[in-house]
């Protein structure tokens, strides 16, 4: 029970899963809804939201329950396997952590979407564009041109950047596959349920325990893209000054670091209507900035991945 839980340094074995998740995920990107854990959560919080009380004080803290149990019915599924598979071999263990990390990961799929987005702009079909705009953001963007259109693709990349990797790599390198689980459904549920609406009270607490789980990542995840941008040659002074300048004007204390990361590298203004302009518009926020963002985005994944793999192979030369 202790290793399923037990922080890279303590099992470094699971970088082995880890690396077949990786190439899982870049491979054949994200599962059919039918067989993906996540849309499974997804479609038992819409029956719980469903059944939400209308008044404030009942609706949080239903919202507080709500969460507690598709925190624990996502994760404590998964880690009674796992326990399970330990005991099997420790071959099962390693593919079956590999199963569920993959789960957690989903760059390929970040990736694909924003292409889409690219490719409709550079073709005119502003229409179709925004039709795929729903699996990046939730914003409404019917009445926005081709360059908000461009600003809402390339933020949807900086934050997923962290949220689709960098968080579940630092809670699996924390706490074990369990850790990454839980973060993953922390983060469904905020973002099916932690916005200002209706429901304000029912997404509450499921949104503050995303600012919570993000603080660190989000901060790491500024921090590679501009490195990234070094590397690739980018204007990563840039990307350093305006981060550490603007990062605060998001209404999330987190959002703010990757998007304001990748704004100063691209040495463009990010602009979310009535609520925020992140950088300097120096260059246009034309379709190639789209493909600009996401060679930022593979990079720092490559980053982070050397990271946590260096980490795993020092641990386990003193473990042996």
């Amino acid at each position: 029970m202790r290793e399923i839980f037990a922080p890279i340094w303590i099992h470094p074995e699971l970088i082995f899963s880890f690396s077949l998740a990786l190439l899982l995920d870049l491979a054949f990107g994200e599962p059919p809804n039918r067989f993906h854990p996540v849309a499974w959560l997804g479609r038992l919080l819409s029956l719980l939201e469903r059944l939400a009380p209308k008044e404030g004080r009942a609706q949080l803290l239903y919202g507080f329950i709500l969460s507690l149990l598709c925190i624990s019915s996502f994760s404590l599924p998964a880690t009674f396997l796992l326990i399970w598979l330990k005991e099997i071999s420790p071959l099962a263990f390693l593919l079956g952590g590999a199963f569920f990390l993959k789960i957690s990961f989903a760059i390929k799929k970040l990736r694909q979407e924003a292409i889409k987005v690219k490719k409709h702009l550079e073709k005119g079909e502003l229409e179709s564009a925004k039709e795929n705009m729903p699996s990046l953001v939730s914003r409404e963007v019917k009445d926005l041109r081709s360059e908000g259109l461009v600003a809402a693709t390339v933020e949807s990349v900086a934050e997923n950047t962290c949220d689709s990797f960098i968080a579940p790599l630092f809670y699996l390198a924390l706490a074990g596959i369990p850790g990454a689980l839980i973060y993953r459904a922390v983060n469904a549920l905020d973002g099916t349920i932690g916005y200002h609406g209706k429901y304000e009270y029912l997404g509450k607490f499921a949104a503050r325990l995303d600012d919570a789980f993000n603080f660190i990542p989000a901060r790491i995840t500024g921090f590679l893209l501009a490195t990234s941008a070094l590397i690739l040659g980018k204007n990563a002074l840039n990307s350093w000054k305006v981060m550490l300048q603007e990062h605060n004007r998001t209404q999330s204390p987190n959002a703010g670091w990757p998007i304001s990361a990748i704004a100063g590298a691209l040495k463009v203004a990010l602009e979310k209507r009535d609520c925020y302009i992140i950088g300097k518009a120096d260059d246009l926020l034309g379709p190639s900035k789209i493909k600009e963002a996401v060679s930022l985005m593979s990079l720092t994944v490559l980053l982070g991945s050397l990271i946590y793999l260096s980490l795993g192979m020092v641990c386990l030369v003193f473990k042996t």
